[in-house]
């Protein structure tokens, strides 16, 4: 297909996500492409339900959990300034973590613990293998996660950062740190921890550091400007309906870094582009290499598998395609899916950066992005 424009080749990726929308699967969407140096930027539909206010490149959409990979981009440049090691224990700036107990029984009561066996590291909080995570097995310690607010969702705890870590400490470690994969809940620590160590809020540094250097105006914990800001819906029997969520406009009490920036397709696009280049302005070569390798020992990922593709494992804070299992997972892409139906990742090998941004919540494991990637790369 050399000499067609990548405008005229992406005309599928349009015509699936605009068929989408017809058939009110989709409010909305705004995709962001950039191959071989062209991009392309192009969106439908409404930024809510059965409105009237079309969607626009730079409409707003809560990131949910393409918010993880920033915290790895984040806190590498952190390293590279010298506030921290990635080897440092976090008990020095998280007491509330420094002498942890885990449990005997990932499932069993949760006064029959040990103590830790090594401390939490900041690797480990990069890696998710902190020993603490989601889980979703109904156990007494799934149990205990829920009733105190901390677990997984789409958006950021309503807790402050102090409160959220004393409710952490409260219950025991899943397992003995280093040893598992577990999701989400490291990569909010991880901001609690880089606030702490820096002396100043996560959003400030996340100004100097990432969306500063770049010139992205649109990234933040709030919506720079609610009216742009696209509704999140769920799929219901009776079609697509808005759900509750915190309100954009106010700034959060915890600044969460597992899942609470705003951003537009072109600023993430933006993003992932400087990363996939070699990392300048904001990292070395070295750290974007280690931000994007594969951290996790065949055990891990293997206890993983109900949560990470076929194909996939874990760099620091953002996946990493091991394997060819699909057309689009090219060893060494790297990037993450939201829940609130956001998807980004850049290809380097194929010289692929790409970020589908909609208002709809992910239903399940089989609910994702794949038919946008799937027609992206048949086009490409």
């Amino acid at each position: 297909m050399a000499g067609v424009s990548l405008h005229m080749r992406l005309a599928p990726v349009r015509d699936l996500l605009q068929r989408q929308v017809d058939e009110g699967r989709l409010p909305g969407f705004v995709a962001a492409v950039r191959h071989r140096g062209a991009t392309e930027v192009f969106c439908g539909g409404t930024t809510t339900a059965g409105g009237t206010q079309p969607v626009r490149p730079d409409t707003l959409f809560r990131m949910s959990s393409v918010t993880k990979p920033v915290a790895g981009a984040l806190t590498l440049a952190l390293w590279e300034d010298g506030v921290l090691g990635l080897d440092d224990p976090v008990g020095e700036w998280l007491p509330e973590l420094a002498a942890p107990r885990v449990l005997r029984d990932r499932t069993g009561p949760l006064a029959d613990t040990v103590p830790a066996e090594r401390p939490i590291t900041v690797r480990h909080l990069l890696t998710s293998t902190p020993g603490f995570g989601g889980v979703w097995d109904g156990s007494p310690l799934a149990r205990a996660i829920d009733e105190r607010g901390i677990g997984p969702g789409p958006w950021p705890p309503a807790l402050t950062p102090d409160e959220y870590l004393r409710r952490l400490a409260e219950v025991p470690l899943a397992a003995q740190p280093g040893e598992v994969w577990l999701y989400h809940l490291p990569a909010d620590v991880l901001g609690v921890l880089l606030a702490r160590a820096a002396g100043r809020p996560v959003s400030a540094l996340l100004a100097e550091r990432v969306t500063g250097p770049l010139g992205l105006t649109d990234t933040a914990f709030t919506a720079v400007d609610p009216a742009r800001l696209a509704t999140v819906h769920a799929t219901t029997p009776d079609g697509l309906v808005p759900v509750e969520a915190p309100d954009a406009a106010v700034p959060p009490a915890f600044e969460g870094l597992a899942a609470g920036l705003v951003s537009t397709a072109p600023d993430v696009l933006a993003l992932l582009a400087a990363l996939a280049d070699g990392g300048a302005p904001l990292l070395s070569p070295a750290s974007v290499a280690a931000l994007t390798a594969d951290a996790l020992t065949p055990a891990q990922r293997a206890g993983a598998a109900d949560f990470l593709e076929p194909g996939v494992s874990w760099g620091l804070q953002t996946g990493v395609c091991v394997e060819q299992t699909e057309p689009w997972c090219t060893p060494g892409r790297f990037g993450w899916d939201g829940g609130t139906g956001t998807s980004a990742w850049a290809d380097p090998a194929r010289d692929v950066v790409a970020v589908l941004l909609t208002g709809r919540l992910m239903g399940g494991p089989d609910d994702g992005p794949e038919e946008f990637w799937r027609t992206l790369y048949a086009c490409l």
